[in-house]
Order: structure tokens, then sequence, then C-alpha cells
């Protein structure tokens, strides 16, 4: 029995097809580049350059991506406008990329419908973008930072699908499925409450100057509650599933990431609050903020990713027994995955 249990235990990971490999390192790429475009969005919010650019899809009238104006480099409400634009361009043609090469090369077709819809993400957050210059609307601006942080955690999670984490994933163990639904559900409930974070800080971001009281407090009481939540996975990850080095690794990312977060948030609040009175921007909020931003991106994706790889093995309990009929115990079904196995 020791070959066997030992053989459940830690199997052999499969070696990913060349291909396979390849569209991975190209999503991840793809992130790279987003999370670029994320920070510098924020960097177009926190010096009120949104409406540098006044049309679209044109530059100031000119169709030309790489110059529409002379030395518009360096100007920096046009810097940071256009050069969102044109970083918004390459994610755009990189997603198409991915989705094409995913479409064609995936055997998997919930994958497929996957990549087609951050294809279908991509373009509407483009006419958000857009569309937020030509209406001057700061609703839309506020959407399109929210929509922004969604595409971002579709397309870290079109990365951990062809990773080997998840394609050498052992199957989960019946004993344990109890456990493995109650991490599932926390990190699931971490994820929403996350996002809502997202959300008002997308409000605080674009509407006026300052901090409006209601939404500030709102805010900073669900960092404090994202921040105990997130802790409280990292914990029951660690104290059940250290046979599941994936898991733990997302636990570790999802515990660096907040408490960076927060200290970045608070930072944030405190130099703002001191600026505020003399109604000045300094590179040091405009940087505080950027990567406030950024970190959270990185924390949702992180979260999300965690939560995938919770609920791939919750999933994946029928396969040990738990599918039986209702009239079965759970050590039939045990000693039925103990034999398959063996």
């Amino acid at each position: 029995m020791s070959g066997p249990r030992s053989t459940a235990h830690r199997p052999r990971a499969r070696s990913r097809p060349e291909e396979t490999r390849g569209r991975f390192w190209f999503t991840v790429l793809t992130v790279g580049v987003t999370t670029l475009l994320i920070s510098w969005g924020g960097f177009v919010t926190s010096i009120e350059a949104g409406m540098a650019v006044p049309d679209w899809p044109r530059t100031f009238g000119s169709w030309n991506p790489v110059n529409p104006v002379e030395n518009w480099w360096q100007r920096t409400p046009l810097l940071a406008e256009h050069g969102h634009r044109i970083l918004g361009q390459v994610v755009g043609f990189l997603t198409l990329a991915l989705a094409g090469w995913t479409y064609w090369k995936d055997s998997r077709r919930w994958m497929r419908r996957l990549a087609l819809g951050a294809l279908a993400l991509v373009i509407v957050q483009g006419v958000l973008g857009g569309l937020r210059v030509t209406e001057n609307s700061l609703a839309l601006a506020a959407v399109h930072a929210c929509t922004a942080q969604i595409f971002f955690s579709l397309l870290v999670a079109m990365a951990l699908f062809t990773s080997r984490s998840w394609l050498s994933m052992p199957p989960a163990r019946s004993a344990f499925s109890s456990k493995q639904r109650t991490l599932a559900g926390l990190l699931l409930v971490t994820s929403v409450a996350l996002y809502g974070q997202i959300v008002l800080g997308a409000l605080l971001r674009h509407f006026g100057r300052g901090i409006g009281a209601t939404f500030a407090f709102v805010h900073i009481g669900g960092a404090f509650l994202v921040t105990g939540l997130v802790v409280a996975s990292f914990v029951y990850a660690e104290k059940h599933f250290d046979t599941c080095p994936a898991l733990r690794r997302g636990a570790w990312a999802m515990a660096a990431a907040v408490f960076v977060q927060f200290a970045l948030g608070l930072a944030a609040y405190l130099v703002l609050l001191n600026e505020m009175a003399a109604s000045l921007r300094s590179a040091l909020q405009v940087g505080l903020t950027a990567g406030h931003l950024v970190v959270g991106a990185l924390l949702m994706a992180a979260t999300v990713a965690t939560t995938l790889l919770a609920v791939r093995r919750a999933r994946r309990i029928p396969r040990g027994g738990d599918a039986a009929p209702a009239r079965s115990t759970e050590a039939p079904a045990l000693d039925h995955a103990k034999t398959r196995v063996s």
C-alpha cells in the first residue's frame, strides 16, 4: 500500500507540449504589458490628463498613432494620455494574437470561449476609453477602470490554465472535501470583497479632487475587511493544504500583496491629506496612487488565481468517490478511490 499511497500524494508532473509552454509565456508577456497599461492609466488619472486629447479615435484629427503631434512626448499631459492609447493598442494586438492562438490550438472548448471572451472584453474596454473622451464622462472613466481589472484577472487566469501547476495538479482526496470547499468559499468571498474595494477606489480617484468622506470611510473599512479575509485564507491554506504547493504559493502571493497594498493606501491617504490644503499634487502622491492601483490589480489577480486552484481541487473531488449515490457512505467511496489508485 505504501507504493500507491506515495504515488497518489506525489504524482509525477506531466510535461507540457512546446506549443502550450510557448502560449503560457506569451500570455505572461500580455499580462506584463497590461500591468504597464494599468499603471499608466493610474498616472493619467492622478495628473487629471484624461481629456488632454479631446478626440477619439483620432488624436488631434490625426490617424497617425505614433506621432500625431510633433514632440508630443515632451508635454506631460499628452505623454500620459496618448501614451496610454498606444499601450492600449499594443495590448489589443497581443490579445488578438493570443485569442487566435488559443482558438486554433487549445483542445479545451471552454478555454477557446474564454479566449474569445478576452478579445471581446479588450474591444469593449477600448470603446469605453474612447467614449470617456468623446462624452467627457467621469462615470465612463470609472467604469473603464473597473473593467480593466476584470480583463487583467482574465488574462492571469488564462496564464494559469496553461501553466504546469494547473495541468499537473493532483486529484483531491475525499477526506479533504470539506476543507477544500471551505477554502474555495473563503477565497470567493475575498474576491468579491476585493473587487468592491476596487470599485470604491475608482470612485475616489475619478470623481473630483480630494476625498469624499463617505467613500473614504467605506474604503478604509473595506481595506481592513479585505486584509482580514486574505489573512484568514492564508492561514487556512497553510494549515490544511501543505501538500498543495500551488495553493500555498497563491496564498503567499495574496498575503504579500495585501500588506504592500495596505501600506501604499495608508501612505497615499496621509500624503493626500497633507497636500489637500495647499491644493498640491506632488510626484510622491502620484507615485503612491499609481502604485496602490497596480498592487491592487496584482492582489486581485493573485486572489482569482488562488480561488481557481481551490475550485479546481473541489470539483475534482467526485473522481475520488464523492459522486457515488447518496446512500453510500464516505468510507466505501474512499476504499473505491484507493482501489483505483492501486
